[in-house]
């Protein structure tokens, strides 16, 4: 019996410091599909998701699913720190329980009590080790512990930077591309201020933002339930929004800009597949098509009336087609899966922009187009 105790508690060791290294230290990403943080967070997301569902579409449902990101982090701490004190309890009790007291006798609760006070290295002293295989399992687990308090202390400001630089392109993206972030809208108001030097350095800056987007989610994938600060913001709603842009450019125009959105296009779509085969999420279909012929029309006009050579109409219908296979379908399993609204290319009437509002006031839709209609001026003078 103490033989099958020893066999489990080095097992539980060494999976759970094997997956803490794998979550935590590895800079790389795990495909692999037998892993204790993921069936973690699939056992929790299901049930944490599904009441999400039943909550209507707002502020409340958004801040319940923003709870889940940072709680689920201290409980993956805390599952992985019970099944440490857990397993080296089973080491003692499997070792002949050589630890104890003057005024009581030993048991596997005794061994488990030791065990957590080692670990947090509290030093109580009153169970004690009186064997060399006790005291040497007291020391490694003593280590063990205090090495486990330090990784999770360093782990959480790497985690929490990262997050912070995603959210400071999408916050940019506000004024740029409306709120929600629309292709549509991105391309009007560059159009519009006769920008379109600025919207291919705007694509170069979003190729930065969506290789380190996949860097940083691959090697620590609790990021993509992490929400933004607004309820009409997230991660994926700002790469649809850029893929949408960059599907535009290539199928419509011609010339250093199709070749800036190609690049774009490529690193993001390379960071959507490989963030959907690192949380195993299947593509799936659209129900329908998300962009209509009418509207592409309509916006390689707006390209071709800032100048911008385009090619013909035929050849963007198809090609706007076969670039939007390669990803929409990515797309729509993440928003199914993490319950994140994505996008529609085209802006829908409704509230102003994040930046023209406030808690204490509300600017309608009619005062913001009032409001771009004198940008419109400004920059016609």
């Amino acid at each position: 019996m103490r033989s099958i105790a020893t066999i489990a508690g080095v097992f539980l060791l060494v999976v759970i410091l094997w997956d803490g290294f794998e979550t935590i230290i590895l800079p790389r990403r795990v495909t692999r599909r037998v892993r204790l943080a993921r069936l973690f967070y699939r056992s929790t997301w299901i049930p944490w998701s599904a009441v999400a569902r039943r909550m209507k579409a707002g502020k409340r449902r958004e801040a319940f699913l923003s709870i889940y990101g940072p709680l689920s982090l201290l409980l993956l701490f805390v599952l992985w720190a019970a099944g440490l004190i857990f397993s080296f309890a089973l080491l003692h009790w499997a070792a002949g329980s050589a630890g104890g007291s003057l005024r009581e006798s030993t048991s596997f609760w005794t061994d488990l009590y030791m065990s957590g006070t080692t670990f947090f290295t509290l030093g109580l002293g009153d169970i004690t080790p009186h064997t060399r295989i006790a005291r040497f399992i007291t020391v490694l687990e003593s280590g063990t512990g205090l090495g486990f308090l330090a990784i999770v202390i360093s782990y959480l400001p790497v985690l929490y930077g990262a997050f912070s630089r995603r959210e400071v392109n999408i916050s940019l993206l506000d004024a740029r591309a409306g709120s929600p972030p629309t292709a549509a809208e991105l391309v009007r108001r560059h159009v519009r201020g006769q920008k379109l030097e600025t919207l291919g350095q705007f694509l170069r800056d979003w190729e930065t933002w969506s290789a380190e987007l996949m860097e940083s989610h691959l090697s620590f994938p609790v990021l993509c339930y992490f929400r933004s600060q607004h309820d009409n913001q997230s991660w994926l709603s700002a790469l649809t929004a850029v893929l949408d842009t960059c599907a535009l450019l290539i199928s419509c125009a011609e010339g250093a800009l199709r070749w800036q959105a190609q690049l774009t296009f490529a690193i993001s779509r390379h960071a959507l597949v490989d963030l959907a085969q690192v949380l195993q999420i299947p593509p799936r279909p659209p129900a329908s098509d998300r962009l209509s012929d009418d509207d592409l029309d309509q916006l390689r006009g707006l390209l071709a009336s800032a100048g911008v050579p385009v090619c013909s109409t035929e050849g963007a219908r198809q090609k706007s087609r076969d670039l939007r296979r390669m990803y929409e379908p990515y797309i729509i399993g993440f928003s199914e899966r993490l319950l994140m609204p994505y996008p529609s290319w085209k802006p829908s009437a409704g509230p102003a922009d994040n930046w023209k509002t406030s808690a204490w006031e509300k600017i309608s839709s009619a005062s913001s187009t009032a409001m771009d209609a004198e940008v419109d001026e400004e920059h016609l003078r």
